[in-house]
């Protein structure tokens, strides 16, 4: 296990008083950007991009207007999906060197369905602290405004771009409690609605977030089929970028048997395998092996986000 501690004889990133920085401090900082509303970005995140040695970018060049917007110059190197590995012992030499770094993605929060994750990780294993920037994410902004359940909810990312796939995935997630959360782009929102419909069914309720913040923002709060009639009839709606919020899952499982099943599958999993504790617990309570296998595996007892 590894944490961020800051000894007496280290430089803090920030004083935790003042809020300013301090001495300079060789770490990794994981800035979130705007989505869309260059007014998103926050005073603090604008000050670490401006301090910081190095901007490590999943776009230099999307990231070069945010600069240019800002006011900022500084050294940018990229960071993406094809070069993070390699890229990652780079920008961990360059905190050897004392040197800092800011990581962005194109938009929002880095590593929620962006680059990151390896960067993070060999820079933890270095022994180098990383600090977050907290800001905008599509996931929790399309939440705080879909109507849905927040209590908890289930963050999919990206589904697979294959038809067949599209639809093992959210076999997957049909028996889900929490509210589910989707990205996706323009030239996959038709199919993936339609793939939505055909496993969850047409009633389930659902929000469609489109470019939010955005000039064309907009949302609709409907049921998944009123959702896709109304995306299928408008071109306009299939353009941009998406966030599909769909209502977790309302039936037998939210009964006081699912709930006890629950919590026996929560003792098991440190004893038996998946589905031998599922087989078991369906015995027990008379409900179905599937969704209980899937549960465990989808969500199990960490599923609160």
């Amino acid at each position: 296990m590894t944490q961020n501690t800051y000894l007496p004889d280290q430089a803090a990133p920030l004083d935790i008083t003042s809020g300013e920085h301090t001495k300079k401090l060789a770490c990794l900082y994981v800035v979130a950007t705007p989505i869309g509303n260059l007014e998103d970005i926050t005073p603090r995140a604008q000050r670490i991009l401006q301090q910081a040695d190095w901007i490590a970018a999943e776009d230099t060049r999307h990231t070069q207007k945010l600069l240019q917007s800002l006011g900022i110059k500084n050294q940018l190197i990229s960071l993406h999906d094809h070069n993070e590995r390699a890229r990652s012992q780079q920008l961990v030499e360059l905190l050897q060197k004392g040197q800092s770094v800011a990581l962005v993605s194109d938009a929002g929060t880095p590593l929620i369905s962006d680059p990151g994750y390896s960067l993070v990780c060999e820079v933890r294993k270095a022994g180098f602290p990383v600090v977050p920037i907290p800001g905008v994410s599509a996931v929790i902004a399309a939440l705080s405004v879909a109507g849905l359940p927040t209590d908890r909810f289930y963050f999919a990312g990206f589904l697979p771009a294959k038809a067949q796939a599209r639809i093992e995935q959210l076999e997957k997630l049909r028996h889900q409690l929490g509210s589910l959360v989707f990205y996706e782009s323009p030239h996959r929102i038709l199919a993936s609605l339609q793939a939505l419909n055909t496993v969850l069914g047409s009633e389930r309720q659902a929000c469609l977030g489109r470019e939010i913040t955005k000039r064309f923002e907009t949302f609709i709060q409907a049921s998944l089929g009123e959702i896709l009639a109304a995306v299928e009839q408008d071109a306009n709606q299939q353009k941009g970028e998406f966030v599909i919020l769909v209502a977790g899952y309302q039936g037998e499982e939210e009964t006081a048997a699912w709930a006890e099943a629950c919590r026996w599958l929560t003792e098991l999993q440190e004893h038996l395998p998946p589905s031998q504790a599922c087989a078991l617990v369906a015995k027990m309570t008379g409900i179905k092996k599937k969704p209980l296998y899937n549960w465990m595996l989808e969500s199990g007892p960490t599923s609160k986000a």
